[in-house]
């Protein structure tokens, strides 16, 4: 299995976005994501089925996510974004971010120490802050939460690639901490669905194990997240956005035809199969 731990996925994303940081006609840039990702995930795409090929899906969701964190630090008084499961990503340093703006990645040890010992010698373009945290741990959660909150006026929350890996059980616990400090006011994920949920597992079952399995899916869609106080306010579908940003996948005209003969049901299914969500409190 070349992803044996939940921080594995980690280096296997940050392979993407260095492969489009590499484009002459790069979408985003990411100087640090080849280094970051190092050997062990060059190996990893490389043993994923069609590794390479569904490199678009990552890509977009980092320039989207890019383009929607940019909005709101640009209208909508943010001064904090708490970045949960951070992984390997370096907005904090590729991103051309307000100075005070207060940026705060929260991950497992290992993984985020691996990445502020890797970007030792470099500044962060904001004031940056790493800590180190299981999320899963309820009371720990919950501390740091209320903690944060009280120290921010308006908090964008970013869980980019994390509730995939999380049940809805544990979803719904994440959504009720997230909800109880007032100052946090979006939160930005991206969210699957069933259909999407059959395809990753018939593709990438065997490349996964138990401890990185995909699981959360929800049939309503981001109307799972408004029995905890969060409501959609945007949405951008993968596969438009992909269209929109010219990282089609191989083949995705042909879909786009086949689409049109299905019932009106099944394209509005479809059309929100994967995408990036932006919430607000309620």
């Amino acid at each position: 299995m070349p992803i044996e731990h939940i921080s594995d996925t980690a280096r296997w994303v940050a392979v993407y976005r260095a492969m489009e940081t590499d484009r002459p006609d790069r979408i985003f840039n990411d100087p640090f994501a080849r280094k970051l990702a190092g050997e062990r995930g060059e190996e990893i795409v490389a043993a994923m089925k069609r590794g390479r090929q569904m490199a678009w899906a990552m890509i977009v969701r980092t320039a989207v996510f890019d383009e929607i964190i940019m909005e709101k630090l640009k209208g909508g008084g943010v001064d904090l974004v708490l970045n949960l499961a951070a992984g390997l990503d370096a907005r904090p340093w590729r991103l051309a971010l307000p100075p005070a703006l207060r940026w705060v990645d929260v991950d497992l040890p290992a993984i985020l120490n691996y990445k502020m010992e890797t970007l030792r010698d470099v500044k962060p373009a904001c004031r940056y802050e790493a800590v180190t945290t299981d999320l899963t741990d309820a009371s720990k959660r919950h501390a740091l939460f209320t903690q944060l909150g009280a120290q921010a006026r308006r908090a964008l929350i970013v869980t980019e690639g994390l509730l995939i890996y999380l049940t809805p059980e544990q979803v719904g616990a994440l959504g009720r901490d997230l909800h109880a400090p007032p100052s946090f006011h979006w939160w930005l994920t991206d969210i699957a669905s069933p259909r999407l949920l059959k395809i990753m597992h018939r593709m990438w079952d065997p490349h996964v194990s138990q401890a990185a399995a995909f699981q959360f899916a929800p049939a309503e869609g981001t109307q799972f997240f408004r029995q905890f106080g969060w409501q959609e306010v945007q949405f951008r579908p993968a596969m438009e956005e992909a269209r929109r940003l010219h990282r089609e996948m191989k083949g995705m005209w042909f879909w786009r035809l086949l689409v049109r003969f299905y019932p009106k049901r099944v394209r509005d299914e479809i059309r929100r199969m994967s995408g990036a969500a932006l919430l607000e409190r309620i």
